[in-house]
């Protein structure tokens, strides 16, 4: 697949402990973007942070937090993207999700080159 100029980078933001059908969410989600055919996604766990609740959760030893921020980036084409949102709504009960124009300046697979 190849992705150049402008696209959207999609951002959800969920804990880590946050679940859907007993799965963690953020897998859930990676793995339907997959099978929706979107050009790629990555989870990023977070050291502190606090949402909705304002309840800090945090990696310090002293505080171990079962619940750290997590958040999973997806970059594609507008329209794939929006396309992508219901299932989005059907998955993420709480958390943050925003939605950006952002400029791919250089996506393709090695073979590619």
């Amino acid at each position: 697949m190849r992705l150049a100029g402008e696209a959207k980078l999609l951002r959800i933001f969920v804990g880590e402990s946050d679940q859907y059908e007993g799965r963690p969410l953020y897998e859930v989600i990676v793995l339907e973007a997959k099978r929706f055919g979107l050009a790629g996604a990555s989870v990023f766990k977070g050291f502190m942070g606090y949402g909705a609740h304002s309840r800090i959760h945090t990696a310090k030893i002293l505080q171990l937090s079962e619940d750290l921020p997590v958040m999973v980036e997806i970059v594609d084409e507008e329209e794939k993207i929006r396309a992508f949102l219901p299932t989005l709504d059907r998955l993420v009960r709480e958390g943050l999700v925003t939605l950006e124009k952002v400029e791919v300046i250089r996506y393709l697979p090695k073979e590619e080159r």
